[in-house]
């Protein structure tokens, strides 16, 4: 049996990097995927898909990317199932990756940069 899947789309928000009691990094991302018709009223819709990343996968995308980067993500279907505060199982379907790859956009680092060279410029802009 086959279980594979690729993806390619934007992080719907930064993602918030995590550890596990035993040290493992953990990163949950959500990406949003266009689809590719367009619905009733002419517009695109899109699925957001859960994907776990593990490990330096997780450290470098939480490094590199912020929301709106758009990766590609290989990995493998997984669902798993928990009970809520109130008592009731809840199930998650989402995409353990294997990899990841960086597709466009500047990295983490560079945007962070020129947030602050563009607000230091309305300070000065400000203070004309």
């Amino acid at each position: 049996m086959i279980n594979q899947v690729t993806l390619v789309g934007r992080l719907t928000k930064d993602p918030d990097l995590r550890y596990t009691v035993e040290g493992r990094a953990v990163l949950n991302i959500t990406l949003a995927l266009n689809r590719h018709y367009r619905n009733s009223q002419g517009e695109y819709d899109a699925d957001f898909v859960l994907c776990t990343l593990w490990n330096k996968t997780a450290e470098n995308t939480a490094k590199y990317c912020v929301k709106g980067s758009i990766v590609g993500v290989t990995g493998r279907i997984q669902t798993r199932h928990y009970e809520n505060p109130e008592g009731k199982r809840v199930y998650v379907t989402e995409v353990v990756a294997d990899a990841v790859k960086f597709m466009g956009g500047r990295p983490k680092e560079e945007r962070q940069a020129g947030q602050a060279g563009k607000q230091a410029e309305e300070v000065r802009e400000v203070n004309r």
